[in-house]
This record gives structure tokens, C-alpha cells and sequence, in this order.
């Protein structure tokens, strides 16, 4: 066993270094945003469709892997994954240059690249870490979305200290050096063999297995999982920016690196600790919402921070212990459930933060709330939006809870028939 072990080293390492960079693709652009504005006169609605394109892109692949997973070659796929990263990085960044009379042409087509390979990403690398022998590979799949939260923690401090002593002109030199990640991914995957993974071998199969009541139920709760974790990660610089009178640059790297470090955190506690995650799903749902009404709430910007911050800590099971909850029930449905929950947990992900954002815009306008409060009216926006967002995990509760009492029904009956 501890051979075969050794002998996925440098493949585990690869898709390691391949989640890096997706949180290189996730979180780079929107660090840019408001360079763009300037430098290149893109208005704010454009540079928010980038992250829909970018969320969208990936739920469309998601959703392909889920139905037609079985006309996929695995090995080339996955390998092909962090090469569409570097092309998509490069694109982005030489946008002015390939199209300087409309640069967000460029910028548009480089997301809509390196998404796809963060869809492709998402839906073949946890499968491969799970099918490799381990001795829990629970623990392992944890260990790889850790990565990622850790990727986030080095990802940002870069783009912004970078930011701040070369100035947003020299944006497309970052670019190009995070792409150094993908490419060091793309070196190892050379050469490595990939485990054997399991797929419906027809759309049939797949059908088949989205009637099972229980892949709905991990379906949904993976959605408000993603939700969940998602709207603070995204809107933590903001909100304490604009909500906490925090400056940007400390916004960006103690609301969003902070984040990230208490997600990764919590992911890695498990790699050490952690054995079945339905009880730690429910309680991490529970301090999710109690973080999140904490942070809308507080009248105090320290106590307000550290909140967004414990966030992460609380949310940081939610989407991958939802995914380890529902491969260990429905064992024979491999690449396939792993796509499908992606789907679920991108959905999550996307629609959550553009519904806070929503709220967000249309309380900023009530200014006579705003006074009646003592608020600014975007403060009242931003407050508002986030607590909205304790939503998410508080109808979470319910769907864990279920979980639970799934799990506990099945052991009563596997011990009654012994």
C-alpha cells in the first residue's frame, strides 16, 4: 500500500499546484477591477460581468462533465487543465495589446479560457485525490480544498503589495508571473498515470442516479454551502471597506486574506482530526450564521472584522464536506457526483454574492433609512446584503440536520439486518 502510495507523489503534487492556481483565477481579477476603471475606462457593471462570466463558464462545464463524463479521456483532460490556465492568464493579460482599441474584449475571452479550466478543475482533481490509496481519503480531499484557502492567503497580499509598490500599471507583469503556477502544474502532470475512476458509461446511468432523493439533497445543501462560504469571501473587502471604514488595502488583506487563512484553517484541522463530517457541517452552518449576523450587526469595525474573519473558519467544511458527505453515499456514481456537486456549489457560489449585491444597491439608495440609522446609505447597503446572506447557512441547518438523521437511519438498519 505505502508503494502505491509513493508512486502518486509527484501526481498529488500536480493537482495540489493545479487548485493554487484556480485560486489564482478566482481572486486575481477582481483585486484589478477598479484599475481597469481607470486605465482603461471599463465601467463597473462590465467588470462585474467578469465574475459571472467567469461563474457561469464553470457551472456550463460542471454540467457537461455531469451528462457526458464518459466520452471524457480522464488523463488528457486533467492535463490539459493547468495548460488552458496559462493560455487563459496570458490572454488576459496581453488584452490590451491584442485588442488595444477594446481591451475588455481580451479580458473577456482570457476569463471565459481560464474559467473552463477552473470548471475542469474542480470536477476531475478531487475525484483523482480521492481514488488514490490513501489511508483516509476523506482526510485527503479535505487536504486539497485547504490548498486552495492557502493558495488564497498567498494570492492576494501578492496582487496587492505588489499593487501598491509597482502601481496597477505594471498589472500585466503580475498576470504573467502567476502564471508561473499553472505552468509548474502542467510540468508535473507530465508523465504521471492517473488512478482508476468510476462514471456512468451512459446518459442513462446519469439520469438514474439524479432520482436518488439523497444526491438532491447534497445537491441542495452544497448549493447553500457554496452560498455560504462564498458571499463573505467575496464581499468581505468590500463590506469592510465600505461597511467598517477600513482602509482598501487593509480590507483586502484582513478581510480576504483573513478569510482564507480561517478556511484553510478549518479544512486542515480536519486533515488531522476530522472523521464524519455530517455533525461538523451542522455546527460549522450554525457559527456560519451567528458569524454572519455578528458582522452585519456589530456597531464595532474590530469586532466586525474578526467576524468576517471566523466566517471562514465556519464555512470551511461546508462545501467540501458536502462533497465527501455525498460520495460516501453514492459510492458507484465517481467523476460524475463530483461534477454535479461542483454544478451545485458554482450555482451557490455565484447566485449568493449577486443577491447580496442586489440588496446591496437597493438599500444604498433609501438615504432616509440611512439617516433614520445613522448610517451612510452604503453602509446601510452593504449591512443590509450581509445580513441576508446569514440566509444561506441558517436554511443549511435544515438540510444538514437531514443528513444526519439519513446517515443515523441507515446504521439502525444495517445493524438490524446483522
Amino acid at each position: 500500500m505505502q508503494s502505491r502510495i509513493n508512486s502518486y507523489g509527484r501526481l498529488k503534487l500536480a493537482c495540489y499546484i493545479t487548485n493554487v492556481s484556480m485560486s489564482v483565477v478566482a481572486n486575481l481579477a477582481p483585486i484589478l477591477f477598479l484599475g481597469f476603471h481607470d486605465l482603461y475606462n471599463i465601467s463597473y457593471a462590465l467588470l462585474g460581468l467578469l465574475v459571472l462570466v467567469n461563474f457561469s463558464t464553470q457551472l456550463i462545464v460542471d454540467l457537461i462533465f455531469s451528462f457526458f463524463s464518459h466520452k471524457f479521456n480522464f488523463s488528457m483532460t486533467l492535463k490539459l487543465t493547468p495548460v488552458l490556465t496559462v493560455i487563459g492568464l496570458a490572454i488576459f493579460a496581453l488584452a490590451p495589446v491584442i485588442f488595444p482599441s477594446a481591451p475588455y474584449v481580451g479580458l473577456v475571452i482570457g476569463t471565459v479560457i481560464y474559467a473552463a479550466s477552473g470548471g475542469l478543475g474542480e470536477v476531475l482533481i478531487s475525484p483523482v485525490i480521492a481514488a488514490i490509496p490513501a489511508d483516509d481519503p476523506d482526510r485527503e480531499v479535505s487536504k486539497l480544498h485547504s490548498v486552495y484557502a492557502w493558495g488564497v492567503v498567498f494570492v492576494v497580499p501578492l496582487v496587492s503589495f505588489f499593487i501598491l509598490f509597482f502601481t496597477i500599471n505594471m498589472w500585466q507583469l503580475l498576470v504573467l508571473i502567476c502564471s508561473l503556477i499553472p505552468l509548474t502544474a502542467s510540468l508535473l502532470f507530465i508523465g504521471t498515470k492517473l488512478p482508476e475512476l468510476k462514471t456512468p458509461e451512459r446518459v442513462s446511468g446519469v439520469i438514474e442516479h439524479l432520482k436518488n432523493p439523497t444526491l438532491i439533497l447534497c445537491i441542495i445543501a452544497i448549493f447553500l454551502g457554496g452560498a455560504s462560504e462564498c458571499t463573505m469571501s467575496q464581499w468581505a473587502s468590500s463590506y469592510i471597506e465600505g461597511a467598517l471604514g477600513v482602509d482598501k488595502i487593509y480590507g483586502d488583506i484582513f478581510g480576504v486574506t483573513l478569510f482564507a487563512a480561517m478556511l484553510g484553517l478549518g479544512r486542515t484541522l480536519y486533515t488531522k482530526f476530522g472523521r464524519s463530517p455530517e455533525r461538523i457541517l451542522l455546527f460549522g452552518s450554525i457559527g456560519a450564521v451567528i458569524c454572519y449576523l455578528v458582522a452585519a450587526l456589530s456597531p464595532n469595525s474590530i469586532v466586525g472584522l474578526i467576524a468576517c474573519a471566523l466566517t471562514g473558519l465556519a464555512a470551511s467544511m461546508l462545501w467540501p464536506g458536502t462533497l465527501i458527505a455525498a460520495s460516501d453515499r453514492i459510492p458507484t456514481g465517481g467523476v460524475f457526483v463530483y461534477a454535479v456537486m461542483a454544478a451545485g456549489g458554482d450555482l451557490g457560489a455565484s447566485l449568493g454574492p449577486q443577491m447580496v449585491g442586489a440588496i446591496a444597491d437597493t438599500l444604498s439608495l433609501n438615504t432616509e433609512l440611512a439617516a433614520s440609522l445613522s448610517m451612510t446609505p452604503d453602509e446601510l447597503g452593504l449591512r443590509a446584503g450581509i445580513l441576508i446572506g446569514a440566509l444561506f447557512p441558517a436554511i443549511a441547518i435544515i438540510f444538514y440536520a437531514i443528513l444526519i438523521k439519513s446517515k443515523s437511519q441507515k446504521l439502525k438498519i444495517f445493524l438490524y439486518n446483522k
